[in-house]
This record gives C-alpha cells, structure tokens and sequence, in this order.
C-alpha cells in the first residue's frame, strides 16, 4: 500500500519529487499532433524535477564521500567504496547514509534539529522519522548551496526536498531593504502573476513577514484570514496557516522566510518550528553570500550608459540619470536612478548618496502625480522628443508633509536612457520675486534719492501710488509739500526737517493728492545715507498707501462710539430690570405671618447685574383660609424675563382668588403664558396649604420638586408630571397630597441654588437634600446656610421658602 499523503517530518520517496503524480497516473491525451505535444511537455517537466531533486541527493552524497576521504584520508574510488559497504551494513539508504555522516562532521544546527527529535522522543519510530527529518534538511542544504547564487532556486529546493513534506504549498524568501520595504528576493509554488503583484512591499504595510521581522521570532498563524494581515497568496489560501521565521546571520537580519499552507494549521510541535528556524538558517546563508534577484521582475538589459553619465558630470546643472525599470510583460514601472551627478541638488537637501541607485518613484513618490514629473519622463522616453519647462514646481515629501521647490527641467533621451536636468530656482532671486510680491500686496513703493547726483530711482509700485505714468519724472522729497493736503503741511515740514537737517530717520502720515483728483492717505518712511565722511549723500525710503487702514480706523471710531452708546443703554435697561424685581421681589423680604405655618424667605439677586433673571416666589392668604405657596422662573434675562416674571406672579396670585386646585390653577397659568406673554416659557411649582387638617396638594410644571424634612431626614418630594408653562397651549397638570406633621420643615426653590456646570440636575437636588437632612436650628438660620453652602455656579437668581409646621 502506497500513500500519497505525508506527514510532518515524512521524507519523499526517493526517486519521485514530492507532490506529483507517477507517469501512470497522466490522463491519456488523445493521439493528436497538440496531445502529442502536450504529453512531451510534461514529460520533459517531470524529468527536469526528477533530475534537480536527484541533483540535490548527489550533491548530499558526494559531501558525505568528501568527509570520508579527509577523515580516511582515502581515494574518491575507495571512498565510494566505503559508502557502499556502511549502507549495506547499515540498512540506510545512500541518501539517509549521507546525511549522518555530514550530521556527526558537522555538528551545527542540522544536526541539533534531528538530534533533538530523537531526545524528545525516545521510540524507535520517532527515530526513524529523525533520520528522514536529516535527509530531508540535508539534501535542502546540498540544493541551496548549489544554488547560493540564485534565491528563486534556493526557494525551489527548499520547498521540494524539505517542506512540500510537511504539507505546505508555496514558499516565499523576503528581503528587508534598508528603508523599510520588503522585495521578493525568491518564491516557489505561487503563480507568476501573483508573485510579479508582490514584488515589493513599501514601508509601513503589515504584512506576514513584516510581523515576524518586527517580532524578531518565528510567527505562526493558523489561519491566515482570521489574523487579517495580507501576503503573496493570501486569495489562494485564505484559510491556510503560515509561518514566517526571520533570517539573519551574524545579529544581523536579512530578510524572512514564509511557508504557506492551504488548510488550516494546526499547532505545531517544537521539532517543526525548529526544523524551520534551520530552513531559515540556510536561505540566510544565501542571502548573506550575494545579493537576491528575482528573474520575474529583472530590469531590462541597458547599453551602456557610461558615456551619458561623462555628459552630466560636465554640466553645470544638476543632472539625473535614469535607465527603464520593466516589468515581466515587458511593460514600464519606473526608472531606476543610475547616477547622480556631482552638482546633483535635492529638493528636499538629501545627499546624492541616499538616491543614487533608488528607484524615481521611491525616491520622489510625488513625481507620480497627474501630468506630474514621472509623466513627462514616462513620455520623454516612449517618444524621444525632448521637454522643456521654466519654474515648474518640483513637489517632495519631507516627514509626510509636501515641499514645493520651483526648477526648470530639461528631459531627454539618449538610447535607452533618459537624462534629466533640473535647475532649482535661486534663492536670490526667490527672494526678490517674494518682495516684489510682498510690495504689491502691501501697496508699498521704494524709493533712493542721490542727494549729490540728483539722481532718483523709484520701483513701478512708487508710481502707481502718485497716479503718474512710468515715463513721468519722479517727485523730489522737497517737492512733496505741493503733493500733500494744506493741513499736512506742519508735519511734512517737521518730518523733512527730521531727515534732511538732522539727518536722522523719520516718517509722516499726509494725504496725498494726486492729479487725477484721488486723495490717498500715504505712510512715507526715510532714513539718511551718510559718506565716508559723515555727510548727508542719499535718502532712501518707502511710500505706503494706508488708505483703506485709515477708513477703516474711522469706521472702528464709529462703531465704538456707537457700542458705547448701546452699552449705556444696555446698562441702563439692566438697572430698570433690577429696580422692578427689587420692587416685586425684595432681596430681605419680611416674615409672613399665616396661622399654623411658620414661613420664611430668602432672595438671592444674580451676582452678575446683566444677569437679572425672572425667579419668583409668593406666600398669601387666600380668602378661603388656604395658603398659597409658589415659586417660579422665569426662562431667559433682563427686562423680558423681569417683566414676564411679573405677569405670571400676578396672575397665579389673581387666579388663586377663585378657590381652584393646584393642578387648575397652572392649567390657567400655562394658557396666559401661552396667548398673552409673548415668546415666554417658564417652570413653576404651585402649592395649597391646609392649616386645619396639614394638607397641601401641589402640582408642578416642569420644576424642580419641593423638598420635605422631617425628623432630621430629608427627601425629595416624588417627581409627578407637569409640562413647562407655555410650551403648548392646551396642558392638563397632575396634582399629590401631602400631610405634613408638627415640626416638619418644606423647602421651595428654584434652580438657581442647586444647579452646576458641571453636574447633572440630580446629582445637585441630591447635594441639596444632604445639606438640608444636616441642618439645624430655627428656619431663618437653616435657610441662610443652605444659601451660604450651596455649590451653584451659574449666577443665577435663587428664590428658596421655607415652610415650618407648628
């Protein structure tokens, strides 16, 4: 019985490369001249596979022969010999002979891995399979020393002879490039569209191998969608398991080698994560020897391109040279920087070293914009027509954040290669445009007068600000009085004194009157040039249109006088306000005397003046021998809350007169609300005391609920529906009863004590009621240290009554 399954740690049968059907088992193709050639095709397949995994075995094997002649110190023919007489003894094949005697010479990682396997087992089986595990990582190691050159085919072999066993699909050998980025040095088992599609990896992308470089550790994953970290080949096996380990010799890291499995992978035993640190080994050995290449992405074979670097030495511009970067298809991806030459200047200052050999789009990713840099060039080569360009702007990424350099380019081709010239603009002259700019926008003009030659220079700024032609004469710095408004004339006179006389700087404000008939409000500022002889020889300066600041100096004076109109008015209201509530509400109110009922009020003003709010509070006796209890507020500030505030007192108080319930009584209360005080809403808590039988029924509307205590516990008064007055027009309101017992205290207020900022209106009502549970002594002495400790601060109005029982 044979199988065509393997499990870890299984060597192949000698003979067959792993993973493919005997030749008995191909279709039958039909005997046409295409079956014919496709037969041939995999025929010649087949034995180019057969004879690399029989290369690799020879190679093992002739190692092995190697050993013994040095330690025999015998002929090739006797050591041969020799290895022919150890395997008949032995019962090992040539192959599994090999490997011990490289093992037992080597002593190296190899020979750990399959020592280690026997040590952990200790079964005759287990040791059978250490010996299939030595042959298979030895004839892996024959296969990648042959092959040290070339990483596809190191990834070739080690997937045939060493983990196609263990059941994995494809193999991929990583590089780590020195800025960040991860190239496909090698690959066996993925297609080659999908190993072109992976070929590098840019910097910051989380992948597979990026995980294992930066854990620095042999990562597995069971499955490789459940991780969510993409890789080559993560659409052919989503659900397969992978494993990556790093590579590196010395300390040094040079890159990860990734194993792809197409079902899900289990956890795997300590001998097979070792196994795979030694396969990773190995290929570092590899990549350590020689630099990678990938034969599916090779650039292009180039003339030589020698005599076009001699050409931008010998400019005196900065000048790149770039060779095509092609794809398997044979289709252009980028240009690699062959050289740059010794005047190169960067626009983001890098030295020419760090892009020298870099690939144009790693180097300057900005270039790949529409109609961008990389564009022009694509186009310079594909055509061989040459481009030219003043100041175009050259944009580079310095730390993620985009500079704009402005150069002119010259692109030209030259063969296969393409020379690009770049000139950044002066800075000098960068300058210079920039103060131009800078004079225009500020409405400036310069000016030098050269007091001994009488020659005058002024910019073409200068004259736009006189309203004169740029073929006009200049006017004179002592001819400026007859240019200036008469009222000017003291302080032009002052100013002209300052330079001319006392040769010192100076500067004047005057209103320039232009022949056009334009008046300009102009700034002129000048400094003396003295000789070597300490003698006035020029006066240089500058004229600045101040016009718009002036206009717009005497529109603030405007508006302030205005605003401080408006604020006395303000003021003004606010005082009026404040005498009305203060006329109504007094902040030490007298005691109201009602049978049965000790009451007592405290009004707190709003701290801030412009903050007069509309919070009030009644206590009267009404003719039926009730008591009414309310307190109120008023939504808003100033006059309309104040005025609104009054409307609403007098009208509960009024509607109390007709011996209606509480609930009715802010029906009533919400209709005038609604239809005669315009734009006003408002809360309110309406209460009707019993003295006879100590029963008050209340209703609220939208207040906070009245709070009672009694025995020295204190609690809220459960909260009952009522919707604020005004809001619409028609509103039924709930009423409770409360009897209250002798010595029982009721506070009223409103939400000025108790509301913060900071703090939900529960949380404070909460404060409120432990305050009022810790107090004690007579109800003036409670009611003023529950204003005293109350924590609001929104300078609001307070209104608080307390109620005591007899």
């Amino acid at each position: 019985m044979t199988s065509d399954t393997h499990r870890p740690g299984d060597a192949p049968t000698p003979g067959t490369p792993a993973g493919h059907l005997p030749e008995a088992a191909i279709p039958h193709q039909a005997p046409t001249p295409m079956g014919r050639l496709v037969a041939t095709v995999e025929r010649l397949r087949r034995e180019v596979l057969e004879a690399h995994a029989a290369a690799d075995g020879r190679a093992l094997v002739e190692l092995a022969k190697g050993i013994l002649i040095g330690q025999l110190n015998c002929t090739p023919a006797a050591a041969a010999r020799q290895l022919d007489v150890l395997c008949r003894d032995s019962g090992l094949s040539p192959l599994e002979l090999a490997a011990d005697i490289v093992n037992q010479a080597a002593r190296d990682h190899v020979t750990e891995v399959a020592a280690e396997f026997v040590e952990r087992t200790g079964t005759a089986e287990p040791a059978e399979r250490s010996t299939a595990v030595a042959v298979r990582l030895r004839t892996a190691e024959s296969g990648v020393l042959a092959a040290a050159d070339d990483t596809q085919a190191v990834a070739e072999s080690l997937l045939t002879n060493a983990l196609e066993p263990l059941g994995a699909v494809a193999v991929a050998v990583w590089t780590a490039v020195p800025d960040g980025s991860l190239a496909l040095a090698g690959h066996a088992g993925f297609p080659p569209r999908e190993a072109a599609r992976w070929r590098h990896v840019p910097p910051g992308v989380s992948t597979v191998a990026r995980l294992a470089l930066r854990e620095r550790r042999l990562v597995t994953l069971d499955r490789l969608k459940r991780e969510g970290l993409p890789s080559i080949g993560h659409l052919l096996w989503p659900d397969g398991g992978r494993m990556a380990a790093p590579t590196g010799t010395g300390g040094r890291i040079h890159g990860v080698l990734e194993i792809c499995w197409p079902q899900p992978l289990a956890p795997q035993p300590p001998q097979i994560e070792r196994q795979i640190e030694a396969l990773a080994e190995l290929c570092a050995r590899t990549m350590d020897a020689s630099p990678p290449r990938d034969p599916a992405v090779a650039e292009a074979v180039l003339p030589d391109v020698s005599e076009l670097i001699d050409l931008a030495e010998g400019l005196q511009d900065p000048a790149v040279v770039l060779t095509p970067v092609l794809d398997p298809e044979g289709r252009l991806t980028d240009f690699r920087i062959r050289h740059a030459s010794s005047r190169f200047v960067d626009p983001v200052g890098r030295p020419r070293g760090d892009v020298n050999g870099a690939l144009l789009l790693e180097a300057y990713p900005m270039a790949a914009g529409e109609s961008g840099l990389f564009d022009i060039i694509e186009r310079v080569h594909a055509t061989g027509e040459p481009f030219r360009a003043e100041r175009m702007n050259l944009t580079a990424l310095v730390d993620q954040i985009p500079l704009t350099s402005v150069a002119d380019i010259s692109v030209s081709r030259h063969g296969a290669a393409v020379l690009l010239i770049w000139r950044i603009e002066d800075e000098t002259a960068r300058l210079a445009d920039l103060l131009q700019h800078a004079q225009r926008l500020g409405r400036i003009g310069g000016f030098e007068e050269n007091l001994a030659t009488g020659e005058i220079t002024w910019n073409a700024q200068l004259y736009a600000l006189h309203g004169l032609p740029p073929t006009a004469p200049p006017v004179r710095l002592r001819e400026l009085p007859g240019y200036a408004h008469p009222d000017d004339s003291a302080a032009l006179g002052r100013f002209l004194r300052a330079v001319l006389r006392h040769r010192r700087p100076a500067s004047v404000n005057l209103r320039l009157q232009r022949a056009d008939g334009i008046t300009r409000h102009i700034r002129v500022v000048a400094e003396p040039v003295l000789d070597a002889d300490e003698r006035l020889h020029a006066v240089r300066g500058a004229y600045q249109d101040i016009s718009a600041q002036h206009w717009t100096e005497v529109a603030l004076a405007a508006t302030r006088d205005q605003l401080a109109h408006s604020e006395a008015e303000s003021a003004e209201r606010n005082r009026l306000a404040l005498q009305l509530q203060h006329a109504i509400m007094p902040p030490t109110p007298p005691a109201i005397a009602a049978p049965g009922l000790r009451i007592a009020v405290r009004y707190r003003p709003a701290e801030t003046e412009s903050l007069v709010g509309g919070d009030w509070y009644d206590t009267v006796v009404l003719p039926s021998g009730l008591i009414l209890l309310s307190v109120g507020d008023v939504a808003g500030h100033g006059i309309e809350a104040a005025t609104g505030m009054v409307v609403l007192r007098n009208a509960l108080r009024g509607l109390a007169v007709t011996g209606a319930g509480p609930g009715q009584l802010l029906s009533w209360l919400n209709t005038v609300t609604h239809h005669l005080a315009k734009h006003v809403t408002a809360t309110a808590v309406c209460g009707l005391f019993d003295p006879s039988t100590r029963v008050m029924r209340w209703a609220r509307a939208g207040h906070l609920p009245p709070v009672l205590v009694r025995q020295g516990e204190a609690g809220a008064f459960p909260l009952i529906e009522g919707l604020l007055l005004g809001a619409l027009p028609d509103v039924r309101y709930v009423e409770r009863e409360v009897r209250l017992e002798p010595e029982d205290t009721l506070l009223m207020f409103t939400d000025g004590l108790v509301e913060r900022r900071d703090s939900s209106v529960q949380d404070s009502l909460g404060h409120l009621v432990q305050a009022a549970a810790a107090g004690a002594g007579d109800l003036d002495a409670r009611l003023d240290r529950l204003l005293a400790e109350s924590r609001s601060d929104t300078d609001d109005d307070t209104c608080v009554i307390g109620i005591q029982v007899g």
